[in-house]
């Protein structure tokens, strides 16, 4: 009877993901090619496989379709990128890497984007896979059996709706922004006094130094920049730029899987996001427009990704926000 009770005691785990069998993709030959020096086929022989946790579920009206909740197993395009050597078009006039995208094409010419800074910068790395094996995530009740996929996928964990979610990926292809920027990093006492949306160069809205309204927020802060280290732990306080915007940039499926957004400063330094990065989150890591009235060097606008370990793509001074497709960008 002590051997039968030891014996489900180490059948049975409090991992709750683990109670399903383990179903192997399919998986296709995957490319990565674009503004890099060593384009080619990716080895996943050599690339550890990590996993995560989805709940799959498609944009659909106002709200979502739920398909299914799945553990995919596969490879991170963290890893898949890592040993990629940069290659900047744009490298002689902004050599910083936050103006950097990818874009994933599958077999059927499907394409969706990620930023740079979705695979490099968040604080939970690894959460972008190309997935070779997938289990479903069984309800204890119900045990309603979702449907399994055959194919390999790019799964995005962070995202609410999971359009990015695309099957067989066969293509990686690294960009950089073409829009040109004058660049003067030594502005004396730089302070951008209005911030601007425009939908590619057309102007939709203007927020003018010290009118920025809507429900304010609060983040604790540690600010550590990749080059400079530690800038200080004052909690930001702001207006969540997806409520914000919204009426500017709707949601939609095409702007859920190709939608961009570009942010800079009047010195010309840039970042680039995706707008399921700042739209489409399931983390609360929320993107804020802080306002800095009266800081110099500062205001009279900043912006705050939360999600970020560090803090380089916090544009200060912000003054202007493009909202783009990928193939504006």
């Amino acid at each position: 009877m002590v051997m039968m009770f030891t014996g489900l005691l180490l059948a049975q785990t409090n991992d709750f993901y683990d109670d399903a069998p383990l179903n192997e993709l399919k998986m296709s030959k995957v490319i990565i090619d674009g503004e890099v020096a060593n384009p080619g086929e990716v080895d996943f022989s050599a690339l550890q496989r990590r996993e995560v946790i989805v709940k799959e579920t498609l944009l659909d009206g106002e709200s979502g379709k739920f398909t299914g909740a799945y553990l995919y197993e596969g490879y991170s395009l963290y890893d898949i990128l890592n040993a990629a050597i940069l290659k900047k078009k744009n490298e002689a006039e902004f050599p910083p890497i936050i103006d950097l995208f990818v874009e994933v094409e599958n077999a059927s010419g499907q394409k969706v984007v990620l930023s740079w800074g979705e695979l490099y910068y968040p604080i939970h790395r690894h959460e972008i896979l190309i997935a070779a094996a997938v289990r479903r995530i069984v309800p204890s009740k119900t045990k309603k059996l979702w449907p399994l996929p055959v194919d390999s996928k790019l799964v995005v964990a962070s995202d609410l709706y999971t359009e990015r979610n695309i099957s067989n990926p066969v293509k990686i292809t690294v960009r950089s922004s073409k829009i040109a920027f004058k660049i003067d990093r030594n502005i004396p006492d730089m302070y951008a006094p209005e911030l601007q949306f425009k939908a590619g160069d057309k102007l939709l809205s203007t927020i003018k130094d010290g009118k920025l309204t809507g429900n304010m927020v609060s983040y604790g802060a540690v600010f550590y920049g990749r080059g400079t280290g530690i800038h200080g732990t004052t909690p930001f306080t702001g207006v969540m730029f997806k409520d914000y915007t919204v009426d500017l940039y709707p949601v939609s499926k095409q702007n859920l899987m190709t939608g961009m957004i570009l942010v800079s400063a009047p010195d010309g330094y840039r970042a680039v996001f995706t707008y399921s990065e700042i739209f489409n989150r399931n983390d609360q890591a929320e993107v804020l427009i802080v306002p800095m009235y009266g800081v110099k060097t500062q205001g009279a606008f900043l912006l705050y990704p939360a999600a970020d370990y560090f803090s380089d793509r916090s544009i200060r001074c912000l003054n202007e926000v493009r909202f783009l497709q990928a193939d504006e960008l």
